[in-house]
């Protein structure tokens, strides 16, 4: 097949990039020109220079090719979901759209989730713009007939980026033996999936005609604590964790704009366990392999070997602190109060 990427260089798009090409099939990807985040685009992967927030960018640089199937990393909202629409309209045998499993219903109500799980998240504006992206191209789906199929990673990492709020700030300082906040009280079920795994999965769903018209999540089926992803990095690292609790509504007061502080009130903070039956009735080779203990050691050699990569950033190592000292501050509080 001929597959088109827009994006190809993130922690997942750039798996799905390998993993195409290693299935032998014919892989261009859209961008504006930037490398590979982690690792190098594969040989004979074709590049096309565009700005994929620019519809107008994409169908000019795209104009006179064809391609099977597109896949877009790069639809944030309704706006861009409807554009895509009509740039590709009858233009492509398949449009892939990767959305995310953040739009399942927050305050978490059951779990496992299923592809048929409510779709509400009043607390992250990221959930709640991809959930109206689904909603277009849903729409497109059944009055268009576009051949859209819909994909939602859930808290995905590569061996280059640890899925921790702050990220190699976070892990240095497990590394450190210095305290480190985890959210809520650490005992809620969290799925972190390495982009090897999901590569699998989404790629199997390229070409697939009977994978048109459908949704689906992708992930590990391993779902682990909190405070045991932070012990994992720990016992990893050779050093004893020491792991601090702060309720997820706290984040946002204390660090006010940072991203990861909204993900925690609206995703992170909750459980987030998956039923994958539906991609593995799909995708019968979807069969993850990386457990999280594998990851981190894997994150751990990378770390190792791309030092000058991973330093601490100052301004995320103090506000890492000022999250443990919220902590502290919020237990001296409730001592004051105890009979």
């Amino acid at each position: 097949m001929k597959i088109l990427y827009l994006g190809g260089t993130g922690t997942i798009s750039a798996a799905c990039v390998a993993e195409s090409v290693r299935q032998g099939h014919r892989v261009d990807v859209l961008n504006r020109g930037r490398a590979a985040r982690l690792r190098p685009l594969p040989d004979g992967v074709g590049q096309v220079t565009a700005d994929a927030a620019d519809p107008d960018a994409v169908r000019s640089a795209l104009a006179g090719t064809r391609y099977d199937v597109v896949a877009n990393f790069l639809s944030y909202d309704a706006a861009n979901a409807a554009a895509m629409v009509e740039v590709f309209d009858g233009q492509v045998g398949q449009y892939l759209h990767v959305s995310s499993a953040s739009i399942y219903h927050k305050p978490v109500r059951r779990v496992p989730f299923t592809e048929s799980t409510t779709r509400l998240n009043p607390f992250v504006a990221y959930s709640r713009d991809k959930i109206a992206a689904e909603e277009v191209l849903e729409r497109a789906y059944a009055v268009r007939g576009f051949p859209v199929t819909i994909v939602r990673p859930s808290h995905t990492y590569d061996d280059g980026s640890p899925p921790l709020p702050g990220g190699w700030s976070a892990w240095d300082r497990v590394a450190r033996g210095d305290e480190v906040c985890v959210p809520g009280d650490g005992t809620n079920l969290w799925t972190v999936t390495h982009a090897d795994d999901l590569a699998v999965g989404l790629v199997g769903l390229l070409g697939n005609a009977s994978a048109v018209g459908e949704d689906f999540h992708i992930t590990s089926d391993e779902a682990l604590p909190w405070d045991e992803l932070y012990r994992v990095i720990a016992l990893t690292t050779g050093v004893p964790s020491r792991l601090v609790h702060l309720p997820s509504e706290f984040y946002p007061m204390l660090a006010p704009g940072w991203i990861w502080a909204e993900l925690v009130l609206g995703d992170l903070g909750h459980s987030a366990v998956f039923d994958n039956s539906k991609i593995r009735r799909f995708v019968p080779a979807f069969r993850p392999t990386i457990t999280w203990a594998a990851g981190a050691r894997r994150l751990a050699a990378w770390r190792q070997e791309h030092a000058t990569d991973v330093a601490p950033d100052p301004e995320t190592d103090a506000l890492l602190e000022r999250l443990v000292r919220g902590h502290h501050a919020a237990r001296r509080a409730v001592a004051t109060l105890a009979p």
